[in-house]
């Protein structure tokens, strides 16, 4: 009779001995389990019982699953500069320092610290953003489809019991999708206002605003293209009319702008993306746009506008299950303060990068090419904004250029970058591997080139 194959399985106590595994701490007795177990469902599947060194070592592999965090650093060499997928906008240093600081011990989050009693929240940011925009009145919350969610949800609430839902107009053409599967259409159907499309995809006039309006209509709202644009035959109302529409039926104009811009674009070569205050002076009531993409800060979703309408947003229950942490209002209080003191093209990171000149990256792109040697080369080529900010909109580049060989893929390249620790992220287009100097922030140089000659096998 052959030997049973699940006695030949080490036990709990003699894996637990081993060096190799006790170097799991604390979850090391679970993790061993959980390895045995994965054994004995490979015996009943009929296929070879691990051996005890075989099981030690599912159990580290287990173990940095577990305890090594997941969330990490990463280079951002891919030349896209609001990189959603790489976590957006990164911090100025102030930025990062503030929060920190109250991260560190307890803060005044809601604490009057002249009158010695409760404050509220909002009050340190409400100074800046107001000074910023113009805006009488200002709130944020922790993302900008929170903060549409809770407009929407306030309008809402502005009906009789038995009456019909309020209703919000909106072009068909912006009833738009953006990343991760968020539709505008499903935010605005769980705030419980209805949606009333009109015009068509690519044309829409004020009079289609105009005819759509009927007593359960609480608004008029434009949303931004976050990341596509209609060219051709299209037509489109100013803001300035709409919000002349709107007030003359006693309508509130929203402008949702996605991604939120405090400084002129187009003095960088890009197209002109409307600010902020130049919403508000157009006519709309409440602006909201993300702290996190041209903003340059934490992921935040800022509404500004009306007081009367703010200080309504404020008193709504779902304010409270919206509403950011301390860390975060300290991360976007220090990013409006460089604004406040204009030195943002400075101090934050985004708008360091857009406003680059193209000599300085050149000569990175050159140091990285005689780091990297061999085949590579430097090539002209375009930064993209990203990030759901002004769509396929870039800046004149230089990348470093690896070229696919024989003997070494793209692809397999690029892996190899990420395998770096810090990994590096670069792109691939037409068999090349691209790695542009604007998306790296100063500092980071010493890495990418480190990685290089990793991943090539170069010498130093």
């Amino acid at each position: 009779m052959s030997e049973n194959p699940y006695r030949a399985l080490p036990s709990v106590d003699r894996l637990l001995a081993r060096d190799d595994v006790r170097a799991a701490g604390d979850a090391a007795a679970d993790l061993v389990r959980q390895a045995l177990e994965s054994a004995r469902e490979a015996i009943a599947a009929g296929r070879e019982a691990p051996n005890e060194d075989e099981i030690a070592e599912q159990v580290a592999g287990l173990a940095q699953v577990v305890l090594e965090p997941s969330l990490r650093r990463v280079i951002n060499a891919s030349g896209v500069i609001v990189h959603t997928n790489l976590g957006r906008a990164p911090l100025s240093e102030a930025a990062i320092e503030a929060m920190a600081s109250v991260a560190r011990g307890y803060s005044n989050l809601e604490f009057d610290l002249g009158e010695g009693e409760r404050g509220s929240r909002y009050a340190h940011l409400e100074p800046a953003l107001r000074q910023l925009t113009g805006a009488e009145a200002a709130i944020a919350v922790n993302n900008n489809a929170s903060a549409l969610l809770l407009v929407l949800s306030v309008l809402a609430e502005q009906r009789a019991e038995g009456d019909a839902p309020r209703e919000v107009i909106i072009s068909r053409g912006q009833a738009v999708e953006i990343g991760g599967g968020f539709r505008i259409p499903d935010v605005m159907a769980q705030s419980g206002v209805r949606l009333v499309e009109v015009g068509t995809t690519n044309r829409t006039y004020l009079r289609d605003y105009e005819r759509a309006i009927t007593p359960e209509t609480a608004a008029i709202m434009r949303v931004h293209a976050s990341n596509f644009r209609v060219v051709g035959f299209t037509e489109a109302p100013s803001l300035r009319d709409m919000g002349r529409v709107a007030h003359e039926h006693g309508l509130a104009l929203l402008d949702d702008l996605g991604s939120g811009c405090l400084l002129e674009t187009a003095q960088f070569g890009l197209a002109a993306e409307p600010t902020v205050a130049q919403s508000l002076a157009a006519g709309a009531d409440v602006c909201m746009f993300s702290g996190d993409k041209l903003l340059g800060g934490p992921q935040a979703g800022i509404i500004v506008g009306k007081r009367e309408v703010v200080e309504r947003l404020q008193r709504h229950p779902l304010a409270r299950a919206l509403r950011m942490d301390k860390a975060s209002i300290a991360g976007l209080a220090a990013t409006l303060d460089h604004y406040l003191r204009d030195e943002a093209l400075e101090r934050v990171p985004v708008w360091h990068m857009i406003s680059a000149p193209l000599d300085a990256i050149a000569r990175r792109a050159r140091r990285w090419r005689r780091a990297a040697g061999g085949d590579a080369t430097v090539i002209d080529g375009r930064s993209m904004i990203g990030g759901g900010s002004l769509p396929e909109e870039g800046l004149p580049t230089k990348l470093l250029a690896l070229p696919q060989t024989a003997g070494r893929s793209a692809q397999a390249l690029g892996r190899r970058l990420r395998e770096h620790d810090p990994p590096v992220v670069a792109r691939i287009e037409r068999d090349t591997l691209l790695l542009d100097p604007r998306t790296v922030l100063p500092g980071e140089d010493r890495i990418v080139v480190e990685a290089l000659r990793g991943a090539l096998g170069t010498k130093n």
